[in-house]
């Protein structure tokens, strides 16, 4: 009976008489024994994300930028000398060129980093005093009343008058307007004002005119609302917020190879773009270039303000070691060091205390800079982490590579593990035909099941994956500990979400909570929730998908321990307790079936919550509704319909 008492217990097995499943097969059952007493620590940068530079993540998705880009990189598709995304005014009487001898932007530091076309200018002239000429940006959605916040950086020939106004497409109806006077006796004139929208319109227009017969180079560009979080949409960051990520991993990923910290200490409108060594890999959703909108400085505030631990991917092939060491001392440096001084001089007094830290990303493949070996890489980075460590002696950090990889795990993650005791594992769960896309078919009902138990495999597949990561880092006879910072479906990013992949994720997350300690796994991050996968995001609003609204229920578990549950062998149930209550969550990733699940319940429940839905196509999501728990005498029964999530949070009796 005692030990009755500290379990919770299920009392009964199938009953006679139950409902049955279209296929007149009475539903499985599951009886679970959950143990409260039993408890080992769950690990919470299990509930770890990625925020990469890389496509929509921060270009068009986090960040609250509405102009596309916005300091002219690249070159014109066309010869009509107009930097792509922007149109030219004027007709004949207008001149347009880049200029990519004179340039606003620029970069600070790693100047042995050579990219193309990045520090530009976009160059207008009037070739008729009085006509109207300049440069148009179509597609910009408007909301009326909403108030922006315009920045313009300029250099004139003559004394100019620039006119901003935010039109209808074609430009024939005005919905605002302001007057710029600019000056030929500076250099670069940099001017802030704010304008409001005067209607509505999905597909409206900025433009930025004058009728002098002017020279104007147009270094940067800037429209955004006022009510940016740090240059960030605050709709966005609420739901990155409701996710509850633990572990927020940062600037890559890919885009780790072509980031630069260090121009993160010029004004956003500075920095210069970054262009991609591989420019489908990483951004092509904006030409190849990422404009540099995040700095270290709002990644901290992004982190604090969701309650994340912030982790940091160093640039290992472009940086000196030296420079790595600086981007330590800036965050956590006192005033005491040099950068630490600029930190507090910049305005931020406390020290960021960053502990995370990874000497890159994903070294060793083909679409990464840098050595291709695994001796190579670790002699490379060692250098870094040891000038890392000497600023902070606590860090904690990664080492990358190819992994699973007996080569590597010898010769580079055991020959780091003194100084990095974590090793990246990346792994993206794949159909048929992964590089085509294809394996993923929706115009039958016989295809929609096989795409959907597709997707549930993959749980399976990405196990084997960490068991021989395992296997290979213990045959060094070192201790390291697997960190798995990327996973996902693969090119989820290319496509909309659904109630499919969010199955899978929910089946996921509940094999990393109850894998995390025998393989040794704390650090697990989904790639990625912003705009490619949890996170669905259009030009004025956002919305958790299925798969964010499943990290949001799953967040519950974060903080608490791991409940001994007997009866489950299939990842469909997690139980963790915290300051007494016992939070449950179950997964039915039956296509067609319901589940039954009985498990003892000595206690009152809280809340009982599920999600579910109808189909599981493509821009599909759940409906969460209150679920019906059956309890008699001390035994709670429910039962889930097919493709479904629940959680059930019960106060213990003490």
């Amino acid at each position: 009976m005692k030990a009755f008492l500290l379990s919770l217990l299920v009392a009964l097995l199938s009953v006679p008489g139950m409902a049955q499943n279209s296929d007149g097969k009475a539903p499985q059952t599951t009886v679970l024994k959950i143990d409260v007493k039993d408890t080992e620590s769950l690990s919470p940068w299990v509930f770890g994300h990625n925020l990469e530079h890389t496509r929509a993540a921060v270009n068009r998705g986090i960040s609250a930028q509405m102009l596309q880009n916005r300091k002219f990189a690249g070159m014109s598709s066309r010869n009509e000398g107009v930097a792509d995304h922007w149109f030219g005014i004027g007709g004949d009487n207008a001149f347009f060129a880049i200029n990519d001898h004179v340039s606003y932007t620029r970069h600070d530091g790693l100047f042995d980093m050579h990219r193309s076309h990045e520090l530009q200018t976009q160059n207008v002239q009037n070739l008729c005093a009085g006509a109207t000429v300049g440069i148009g940006q179509q597609g910009v959605s408007l909301v009326s009343g909403r108030e922006y916040e315009f920045r313009t950086v300029t250099r004139v020939s003559v004394p100019t008058t620039l006119t901003v106004s935010l039109t209808d497409r074609d430009g024939t109806v005005v919905y605002a307007s302001h007057e710029l006077s600019l000056s030929p006796d500076t250099d670069w004139q940099e001017v802030s004002f704010v304008m409001a929208s005067g209607s509505d319109d999905a597909h409206g227009c900025v433009r930025y005119t004058f009728t002098e017969a002017s020279d104007v180079l147009f270094g940067a560009l800037s429209m955004q609302p006022t009510d940016n979080f740090h240059g960030m949409r605050p709709d966005v960051v609420a739901n990155l917020k409701e996710i509850g990520p633990a572990v927020l991993r940062w600037p890559g990923g890919n885009f780790a190879g072509e980031y630069r910290w260090m121009d993160g200490l010029l004004s956003c409108d500075m920095r210069g773009p970054l262009q991609a060594a591989m420019e489908m890999e990483t951004q092509p959703y904006s030409n190849g270039y990422d404009y540099h909108e995040i700095s270290t400085d709002d990644f901290i505030a992004l982190c604090r303000e969701v309650g994340a631990e912030p982790f940091l991917t160093i640039n290992a092939v472009w940086n000196t070691p030296e420079e790595s060491a600086a981007w330590v001392e800036y965050c956590n440096g006192g005033s005491d060091s040099e950068y630490g001084r600029l930190r507090i001089e910049r305005g931020f007094e406390e020290p960021y205390n960053v502990r995370l830290w990874s000497l890159g990303n994903e070294m060793g493949y083909g679409h990464m800079e840098g050595p291709k070996g695994a001796g190579a890489y670790a002699e490379m980075v060692g250098r870094h982490a040891d000038a890392m460590l000497k600023v902070s002696p606590d860090l904690v950090i990664w080492s990358s590579g190819p992994y699973p990889n007996d080569d590597w795990a010898v010769n580079s993650a055991a020959v780091l593990a003194d100084r990095a005791a974590y090793v990246s594992l990346h792994s993206y769960s794949v159909a048929e035909h992964p590089y085509s896309g294809g394996g993923y078919h929706y115009t039958t009902p016989e295809a929609v099941q096989r795409t959907y138990e597709l997707m549930i495999q993959g749980c399976e597949g990405n196990l084997n994956i960490a068991r021989a990561m395992r296997r290979s880092l213990d045959a060094t006879g070192k201790q390291m500990h697997i960190s798995f910072d990327e996973w996902n479906q693969w090119f989820s990013w290319y496509r909309p979400s659904c109630v499919s992949e969010a199955m899978f994720c929910a089946r996921m997350l509940h094999m990393f909570m109850l894998e995390s300690n025998p393989l040794d796994m704390p650090v697990v991050c989904y790639f990625q929730p912003v705009g490619e996968g949890a996170i669905a995001i259009t030009p004025t609003d956002s919305r958790l998908t299925a798969n964010g609204q499943v990290f949001a229920m799953m967040k519950d578990h974060k903080g608490g321990d791991l409940c001994r549950v007997e009866g489950d062998g299939d990842y469909s149930s997690v139980a963790t307790v915290k300051d007494g209550v016992l939070t449950l969550t179950l997964v039915n990733t039956e296509y067609s079936a319901e589940h039954i699940f009985r498990f003892g319940a000595r206690g009152s429940v809280i809340s009982a919550r599920l999600l579910s839905s109808d189909d599981v196509r493509p821009n599909t999501y759940f409906t969460e509704s209150p679920l019906d728990v059956t309890l008699k005498r001390g035994t709670a029964e429910l039962v889930l319909p097919p493709h479904s999530v629940a959680e059930i949070q019960i106060r213990l009796q003490r």
